[in-house]
């Protein structure tokens, strides 16, 4: 099967409607699927819910699709440097499902699995446990967490052979693997195709048959904060 698409107007087309869900990798601005975000914006879709470690900043990320209105729901686990996000959310504009990143990497991870559900000792006894199902094991008190399906994954690597085998460059690797699983359909973006058989298998950080559909890019490199030091005096 054919996975190379010529951008990422081509490998979503046909894939997106209102009032889906997505699940996209990232974390801050450290391995987000960005060209497949701004695919998503011009595509003028809404009602989408996020399943993403945080929402981007003002004008990158998923922060694009809050300040075009397009997302009614996130789920997340951190939600700053957003201005736009902290209005809709104080305003009653954007529902917010907050998660502790391991519950929600996992609450991934499980969905691609066909894991329904687990139980976790992380958020018992705080809102995160609220009108959740618990249970005791060993005197320990455990709260259910369901498993995410989402309609699409949409994910930044580093590199992909062309049967869409994936290796990640160091942090960028975080949510991009468990949103992968998660996704009925899997799209992702790279910055470099090679021929099949030329990666090390010992390297793959995600196999291919998770990866339906593969874009490759130019990536804007930002960091959320630049911190200097004061020039000492001569």
């Amino acid at each position: 099967m054919q996975k190379i698409y010529d951008d990422a107007d081509a490998a979503l087309d046909g894939l997106l409607k209102n009032d889906m869900l997505i699940a996209s990798g990232g974390f801050g601005l450290c391995g987000i699927p960005e060209l497949l975000l701004a695919a998503i914006e011009r595509s003028k879709v809404t009602g989408l819910t996020f399943a993403s470690n945080n929402a981007g900043v003002d004008d990158f990320g998923i922060g694009i699709l809050l300040a075009s209105k397009q997302v009614k729901k996130m789920m997340s686990s951190y939600v700053g440097e957003n201005a736009e996000f902290m209005r809709q959310f104080l305003e009653n504009e954007l529902e917010v499902e907050f998660n502790p990143q391991g519950t929600l990497a996992e609450r991934m991870r499980a969905g691609g699995a066909g894991i329904a559900g687990f139980y976790t000792k992380t958020g018992v006894g705080t809102q995160i446990a609220e009108g959740k199902e618990t249970k005791e094991f060993d005197g320990e008190t455990y709260v259910l967490e369901r498993g995410i399906k989402a309609d699409l994954a949409i994910v930044k690597a580093w590199k992909a052979d062309e049967t869409g085998n994936l290796v990640f460059r160091k942090t960028a690797r975080n949510f991009n693997v468990p949103a992968a699983m998660c996704g009925k359909t899997c799209v992702v973006e790279v910055e470099e195709i090679v021929p099949t058989g030329s990666l090390d298998p010992d390297h793959i950080h995600l196999p291919g048959v998770f990866v339906h559909r593969l874009i490759k890019g130019t990536h804007e490199k930002r960091i959320e904060k630049t911190t200097t030091r004061k020039k000492e005096d001569a």
